[in-house]
């Protein structure tokens, strides 16, 4: 591995591009860290003393912007308003017609898709900006405890000015990410959201070590062996077999080639966690915004209550109750068979076959061919999302069994973190074996 590091560095054309995204990342930490106009940077570090933003209603977000959300800060919004356009906009390719026939246009129809998702993306912004601002007015709402105030001066020009550069900001993370992904290494996006789950790790660890130097030297032992255990899942597949039959057109002659079709047995990836833990977001919202916000007030609303107790992730201290587990992993493996059954078309994908003369050996082409596709995604699904379920639940059991409020090494974040880094180390490898190759192809 070091020696790979090594030829990497000693590539000029690969060494630019890597110190090139290098830079862009430092560049993106340096914004979540930028206070928004408005907001007094000294009180919102007051009120996160009392706050912890994995048992707040905004942890994904905040994870998904490498805390910049408890900041306020100029990325505050992050990731968040991007990978909600990209899968709304996949999703509506089952339903509206016009965005199926982009879809199967090509280059030129991903160029109009990835356009649309911008715009929506600009959108969502503006929309999770204007909440973040109502929410910041009273921020015992985003934080908790007694904090009263982070906005001195709450007029409608500052508020008008904050929503603007919340916007901006999502705006210009998604000109970084375009800029690696055009002149650096891996996937833009997908390498700023890695970034924004990595920087949280150190605190986290951080915080784990202070309680105990043997609750750390467990966790660090547990997170290895996830780690391992997701690397080897990630990377399974299960391989269909697919034989071309041969074809002459004119004096040439096509096909005769065997190959085979990848089906993941987590094809679904991370986008089910998020699913659930969003719309499980939304009872705690509301619960939040229906919250006295006097700090000496006792009594609530019962609804509040039971909200706080069953559906809530290990707010207040008191742990994540098992209510609270079973309509996750429900929710979790709802949401798995129903993201792989509209993105995965079997019948697409047998006519795509009959079109071009492959068949699966021992299976008929056409629609047999599909109820055969169907029925071995159905298979591998089950233990996907079984895998999803229980990574997921990870985090919620380190919490009740370990006291460890903040475990970074489970769910969303581990998925992204071995993902990311099996894609981009894995284009690095290409590209050195394109360089080592120059020779032969020069």
């Amino acid at each position: 591995m070091l020696s790979a590091f090594v030829r990497a560095f000693k590539t000029p054309d690969l060494r630019n591009k890597i110190l090139f995204t290098l830079a862009i990342m430092a560049i993106y930490r340096l914004g979540t860290h930028l206070p928004s106009p408005g907001i007094d940077y000294s009180l919102v570090q007051q009120c996160q003393q009392t706050a912890s933003a994995s048992g707040s209603i905004l942890g994904m977000a905040n994870l998904f912007s490498g805390g910049a959300m408890m900041q306020l800060s100029v990325f505050a919004l992050g990731i968040m308003p991007y990978i909600t356009a990209a899968i709304i906009v996949q999703l509506l390719t089952v339903v509206i017609p016009r965005f199926e026939e982009l879809k199967k246009e090509g280059q030129a129809g991903q160029t109009k898709m990835t356009q649309y998702t911008r715009y929506l993306t600009i959108g969502l912004a503006v929309l999770q900006a204007s909440t973040l601002v109502v929410i910041a007015r009273e921020p015992a709402r985003l934080f908790g405890g007694t904090c009263t105030t982070i906005m001195p001066d709450d007029g409608i020009g500052t508020l008008v000015l904050l929503v603007l550069t919340l916007t901006a900001g999502t705006g210009l993370i998604m000109w970084l990410a375009e800029l690696i992904t055009e002149k650096g290494i891996g996937n833009g996006m997908s390498l700023l959201i890695f970034v924004s789950i990595a920087a949280t790790f150190p605190s986290s660890l951080s915080v784990i070590y202070q309680q105990s130097v043997t609750t750390f030297v467990l966790v660090m032992i547990m997170g290895l062996a996830i780690i391992t255990a997701v690397v080897y899942v990630e990377q399974s597949s299960r391989r269909i077999p697919v034989q071309y039959a041969k074809r002459m057109v004119g004096r040439r002659q096509y096909g005769g080639t065997s190959t085979y079709i990848p089906l993941k047995l987590n094809m679904a990836n991370v986008i089910p966690i998020i699913f659930a833990a969003s719309i499980l977001m939304l009872p705690q919202m509301i619960a939040n915004f229906s919250r006295p916000t006097d700090p000496t007030a006792t009594e609530q609303p019962g609804w509040v209550t039971f909200i706080d107790r069953y559906l809530s992730m290990g707010m207040g201290g008191t742990g994540t109750h098992w209510v609270y587990m079973v309509v996750y992993t429900a929710m979790i493996i709802f949401f798995t068979f129903f993201y792989v059954g509209v993105t995965f078309q079997p019948t697409e994908v047998a006519d795509n076959m009959k079109r071009y003369g492959g068949f699966i050996p021992g299976i008929r082409a056409g629609r047999p061919t599909a109820e055969y596709l169907q029925y071995v995604s159905t298979r591998i699904t089950t233990p996907g999302a079984i895998y999803l379920a229980i990574l997921s639940l990870i985090p919620l059991i380190a919490f009740n069994v370990l006291n460890v409020s903040d475990f970074p090494l489970g769910g969303a974040s581990i998925l992204i973190i071995v993902g990311v880094g099996l894609q981009t180390v894995l284009q690095i490898e290409s590209q050195l074996q394109q360089h080592d190759y120059e020779g032969f192809l020069r």
